[in-house]
């Protein structure tokens, strides 16, 4: 049974502890490694591997000690190179090139953010569960059958953010880059009307922004849309 942990989804820094019961994984690295240390209780052995999506240090700011602590790290080659990881522990994955770790088979997908080669992740566990995980992307194009699990991005919703315009809170250069950086409210919910949402048993809402979105409204929107449960990600 999969069982997920946000230890921290913001600007300031993200990681999620996955498990299916067997193998442990860290999904980001981008808090401090000592944050991580105490979320485990110390015990980083147990993770089998880490998975990053891309470059930015609100995801990756632990990297280089997640790696001297043992644990393997995978990534693009892009995001690799552009974070400067390297040795035994960084191994590159390939978007539509399924891995193995542990009791997890892991799919790779591209999504879209201002970095060179993002990656979203499908989990695969023994047991038929199937985990998304998406962050940092406006769009997906892939569509997935037998989701049971989401762990998805919804930074903002444009609506607030054109409020935030008007009321001369944020500048409109950050809406600019938004819509071409992370999911919106509208854009994810239009993922999850493409997708098959049969098997789904929960929904984490991550990243949300600190001035543009609305943990309330978030999560009552998608739980009307889909019926399943929906738990929104500590900042």
């Amino acid at each position: 049974m999969i069982e997920i942990k946000p230890l921290g989804s913001s600007s300031a820094g993200n990681a999620y502890y996955v498990t299916d019961g067997h193998t442990p994984l860290l999904l980001e690295c981008g808090l401090r490694f000592k944050d991580i240390q105490r979320a485990f209780n110390y015990r980083m052995s147990e993770i089998a591997g880490c998975l990053l999506t891309h470059n930015h240090s609100d995801h990756c700011k632990a990297a280089k000690d997640v790696m001297r602590a043992g644990i393997d790290l995978y990534a693009s080659a892009g995001t690799l190179a552009a974070a400067r990881l390297t040795g035994h522990r960084a191994i590159t994955v390939r978007a539509k090139d399924q891995f193995r770790i542990g009791s997890w088979t892991i799919l790779p997908f591209e999504v879209e953010h201002d970095v060179d080669e993002p990656l979203g992740y499908l989990l695969a566990n023994e047991a038929g569960e199937k985990l998304l995980f998406a962050t940092d992307t406006f769009y997906i194009r892939y569509q997935f059958k037998g989701l049971t699990h989401l762990l998805i991005e919804c930074n903002y919703s444009e609506a607030i953010v054109d409020e935030n315009i008007i009321a001369g809170e944020i500048p409109i250069s950050m809406k600019r880059r938004l819509v071409r950086s992370h999911f919106s409210l509208e854009n994810m919910k239009e993922f999850i009307r493409a997708n098959d949402m049969s098997k789904v048993k929960e929904i984490w809402l991550i990243h949300l922004s600190d001035t543009n979105s609305n943990a309330e409204l978030f999560k009552r929107e998608v739980q009307a849309l889909t019926g399943c449960p929906v738990y929104v990600a500590d900042r």
